[in-house]
């Protein structure tokens, strides 16, 4: 009997599926589930719930409970090197760390002098640096932040240098950047556009960049497509497959781009993380509510 959950587009899919894996609705209540960072010497899973404005935490046999309040709007979350927690922030309009101490760094709030949008989703790289989008969701209403007038003359991907805190734009011809997330060899980059959140003939695809020199992005092209949606945040496994959201689930993508099928879920997907002490559990943030499900595959690059 198949299950359920599972829509099977190419048969090298059934490989990375457990057959019997149940979907767990592990928590219900939120606004608009976001930002799912797994936190493995913890053995606890963070994520946003961005309207209420609020950081949940998650423990199995725990339950979940409120991290942070208010949040200031947090978006998306990964960590670092050293462990430390870094956050979108729509409210601050900026990229922030949480400190071993608790305490805030602010990592980036301008480019230019002038503010930018709303970083939306964020990655940190083996060298240290950090990558991260700024569409203007945050500043569109006061519902996911707070209304605004853009500043910056286009909505980019940015470069944080570790060493230097230099910030470059490495992509600005987004019209809504979103999700991104590197290959298991950091050689690619894949970025979201999910412009067609507001504009029905606007992009709803992924696109992949080779990385340059490990600072630069070149050669950019479309991946793939999502059909059901729009894409938003997406990670990898370590086969270099691509797992990202859409509306009816999570759609599955081989490294070479074909659709191997979709985890289908109740409601929107907006984000999704590998993590447990395997780094084989799919946790999924969708709409009102946290999902998982075991895979057969583990997540690229998982803390």
């Amino acid at each position: 009997m198949e299950n359920p959950h599972y829509e099977i587009r190419d048969p090298r899919f059934r490989d990375l599926l457990v057959s019997s894996a149940a979907l767990d609705e592990l928590y219900t209540g939120c606004r608009w589930a976001e930002g799912p960072v797994w936190f493995n010497d913890g053995g606890y899973l963070l994520f946003s719930d961005i309207p209420n404005e609020r950081v949940l935490r998650w423990i199995e046999g725990a339950g979940t409970s409120v991290y942070r309040a208010p949040s200031n709007f947090i978006n998306g979350n990964t960590r670092d090197g050293e462990g430390r927690l870094v956050s979108c922030e729509h409210g601050g309009r900026r990229v922030i760390r949480t400190e071993i101490d608790g305490t805030i760094t602010t990592l980036a709030d301008r480019h230019q002098g002038k503010k930018l949008n709303s970083p939306n989703d964020v990655v940190v790289k083996s060298d240290g640096s950090v990558w991260f989008t700024d569409p203007s969701y945050g500043i569109l209403s006061d519902y996911e932040g707070y209304k605004a007038d853009e500043e910056q003359p286009s909505r980019n991907v940015y470069r944080l240098d570790p060493s230097t805190d230099e910030l470059t734009v490495v992509v600005d011809d987004f019209l809504q950047p979103n999700g991104l997330c590197f290959s298991p060899d950091e050689r690619l980059l894949y970025v979201a556009d999910s412009g067609a959140s507001h504009k029905p003939d606007a992009p709803r695809h992924i696109r992949v960049f080779d990385v340059t020199d490990g600072k630069h992005l070149t050669n950019g092209r479309v991946f793939a497509h999502i059909d059901k949606g729009i894409p938003d945040g997406m990670r990898t496994d370590v086969e270099g497959n691509l797992w990202s959201s859409a509306a009816d689930g999570v759609h599955c993508f081989h490294p070479d781009g074909t659709l191997l099928g979709k985890i289908l879920v109740p409601q929107a997907v907006a984000n999704l993380t590998f993590g447990g002490p395997r780094k084989n559990r799919l946790f999924i943030t969708a709409s009102t509510s946290l999902y998982a499900i075991y895979t057969a595959t583990r997540g690229a690059q998982v803390p």
